[in-house]
C-alpha cells in the first residue's frame, strides 16, 4: 500500500497506487506497484505543455514559466501574472477558453468577494497560466488563436510529440481535461521519465529553474508540490486525480499515482519514495513534515495521520 489513514491508532484505511524513480535516460531505478498502468497525467503535464509554448515562441520569462506550468490558487501576483503574459501578446482575457471559475484559494476568493466580485471569471481559472503561454505562443507562431484547444491545431501537435518524444511513449488516445485543453495518457514508469528529463534535458531546464526558483506561483505556500520544490534542488507539479510528479536537478524523476485520486497520498509516496532513494536528507525532509505526515483532523484537532507504507523495489 502507498498510505495508510491512522485513526486513534485503531482504524486504518489504505491506499493503493504506484511509484516509479528513472534516469534521464530513462531506464528505471526503483518501483512500487502496477506502474505500467495508463492514466491520464492531467496537470502533471503543465510543465511539458509550457516547454511546447516556450519552444514555439511563447518567449516567457522566468516568473511567465512557472505560472504557464502552474495550477494557481487565484493570488493576486498569479491573476497579474496572467493577465501580463496576454498584454504582452496583444491579447486579453476574453481570449482565454479555459472556462469561468473562482480561485482554488478560499482566501483569494474571498478577497474577490469582498471586493464586490459577483461571477467566475477565465483568469481566475488554475489553468488560465497554461492558456496564456498557448496563445502567446499561437501568436508568435502565426496560428490561430481562435481553435487553440483542437487537438488537431499545430500546438497542439506539437505538445503531443513533445511528450511522446521524452516519455519514449504514445500519450495517445488524447482525451479531454477539466480546463478544456487536450489530456494526454502516460503511466507511472513513463512520467518519472517525463520529469528525470525535465531536470537533465538543455532545453528543459528553463521551465525547471523556473518552477524551483518560484514554487509558490506554481500552486501555494504549504501545498505539496510547493513544499518539495522548496527544500530541494527539484521541480514537482500536481495533478488531478492524485498524481504527482518530481524532477531532481541533473538526478532521477520520481512519479507518484494514487488509484483512489487522492492527491495527499501521492505527495507522501513521493516523499517516501525520495527518502528511500537517499534524496532527501533529515533536515529537508522534517521541513516537509506537514505535507509528509499530513494529519488527520476530527473538527478541529488531529486525531491520527497520512503515514506512508511504502517499500520501493530497487530495480
Amino acid at each position: 500500500m502507498l498510505a495508510a489513514s491512522v485513526r486513534s491508532g485503531l482504524v486504518e484505511t489504505t491506499h493503493e497506487g504506484a511509484v516509479a524513480a528513472c534516469h534521464p535516460d530513462g531506464t528505471l531505478v526503483a518501483r512500487y506497484g502496477d506502474i505500467d498502468r495508463p492514466f491520464f497525467i492531467r496537470s502533471s503535464a503543465k510543465p511539458f505543455q509550457a516547454l511546447a509554448s516556450q519552444r514555439s515562441g511563447a518567449d516567457m520569462n522566468a516568473v511567465e514559466l512557472a505560472v504557464a506550468s502552474a495550477s494557481h490558487r487565484g493570488h493576486p501576483v498569479q491573476v497579474a501574472t496572467v493577465s501580463s503574459m496576454l498584454e504582452r501578446a496583444g491579447l486579453d482575457s476574453s481570449h482565454l477558453q479555459c472556462p469561468p471559475d473562482w480561485p482554488l484559494s478560499a482566501d483569494a476568493a474571498l478577497r474577490l468577494a469582498r471586493g464586490g466580485a459577483t461571477e467566475r471569471r477565465s483568469l481566475w481559472h488554475n489553468c488560465s497560466g497554461k492558456h496564456a503561454g498557448f496563445l502567446r505562443a499561437c501568436v508568435a507562431s502565426g496560428w490561430p488563436t481562435e481553435t487553440y484547444l483542437d487537438p488537431d491545431h499545430p500546438l497542439q501537435e506539437s505538445v503531443y510529440s513533445l511528450i511522446a518524444e521524452m516519455g519514449e511513449f504514445d500519450p495517445g488516445p488524447v482525451g479531454v481535461d477539466g480546463c478544456g485543453a487536450p489530456v494526454f495518457r502516460t503511466t507511472a514508469r513513463v512520467m518519472a521519465r517525463l520529469y528525470a528529463r525535465l531536470g537533465g534535458d538543455d532545453d528543459a531546464r528553463q521551465v525547471h529553474t523556473a518552477m524551483h526558483a518560484y514554487p509558490a506561483l506554481v500552486s501555494e505556500r504549504g501545498a505539496g508540490d510547493a513544499a518539495i520544490a522548496t527544500s530541494t534542488n527539484a521541480a514537482s507539479k500536481g495533478g488531478a486525480q492524485g498524481c504527482l510528479g518530481v524532477a531532481i536537478r541533473d538526478g532521477v524523476g520520481v512519479a507518484a499515482k494514487s488509484w483512489d485520486g487522492l492527491g495527499q497520498v501521492a505527495v507522501v509516496a513521493a516523499i517516501e519514495a525520495m527518502v528511500q532513494l537517499g534524496l532527501l536528507s533529515t533536515y529537508p525532509a522534517s521541513t516537509m513534515f506537514d505535507a509528509a505526515r499530513p494529519p488527520g483532523l476530527g473538527g478541529r484537532l488531529p486525531v491520527g495521520s497520512l503515514e506512508p507504507r511504502l517499500e520501493l523495489q530497487l530495480a
